[in-house]
């Protein structure tokens, strides 16, 4: 297979959500949002965009609260280092 044709069949989004949970994984931290993929990553009112996704059922991803949600996009948060600040 080449670079090119298994980069275009990368995993991403709600759909690698599906495969990570599939696999076992839990508590997968998302962006999360009822309208599509795009909208979840930009929907950044406060802290409510994001939450810990523990299943997947009827077209749902469910987070820890209980929350069903239409698309979960993975996310990773790490701490802002002094050096990415310019300070």
């Amino acid at each position: 297979m080449t670079k090119e044709l298994m980069m275009y069949n990368e995993l991403k989004g709600s759909d690698l959500t599906r495969a990570m949970l599939a696999r076992g994984d839990q508590d997968i931290w998302c962006a999360v949002c009822d309208e599509n993929d795009e909208r979840a990553m930009m929907d950044h009112c406060g802290n409510d965009f994001t939450a810990y996704i523990v299943s997947y059922s009827d077209g749902y991803f469910y987070c820890s609260a209980g929350m069903p949600w239409r698309f979960a996009v993975p996310i990773k948060i790490c701490a802002v280092m002094q050096y990415e600040t310019a300070m």
